[in-house]
């Protein structure tokens, strides 16, 4: 059976950091891409990082460079986005999703989906 678990959100002041992570279990780990996806109230969802977990490669979106970091554990099979210095617009559920195939910033993307983890960041 496929998963993807995402744990790690919570309540946090603004400039403060939170550390997600995202247990994958039941595919082949290193044949996917893994990436965070975000969706506030009212909004769109919005994809936020993304890694290869073959290669290493990461992508982020200009919403959350140089502030959140996307980092993989092959062995663990695990994937952590590193939240730093987090704003209120920050607040959302953080999903984290695995596809073998599309590229990031599909509209497709996903071949599978975890619950998500919500993250709200006070002013």
């Amino acid at each position: 059976e496929v998963q993807l678990q995402a744990s790690g959100g919570g309540l946090v002041q603004a400039g403060g950091s939170l550390r997600l992570s995202c247990a994958a279990s039941g595919f082949r780990f290193d044949d996917y891409d893994i990436g965070w996806f975000r969706q506030a109230p009212g909004k769109e969802r919005e994809g936020v990082a993304c890694i290869g977990t073959n290669d290493g490669v990461t992508k982020y979106a200009d919403s959350v460079k140089g502030r959140f970091t996307i980092s993989s554990d092959n062995v663990e099979k695990r994937v952590y986005l590193q939240m730093n210095n987090l704003k209120p617009e920050d607040t959302a559920v953080y999903y984290c999703a695995a596809d073998s195939w599309s590229t990031w910033g599909d509209s497709g993307w996903g071949d599978y989906w975890g619950q998500g983890t919500q993250v709200t960041v006070s002013s």
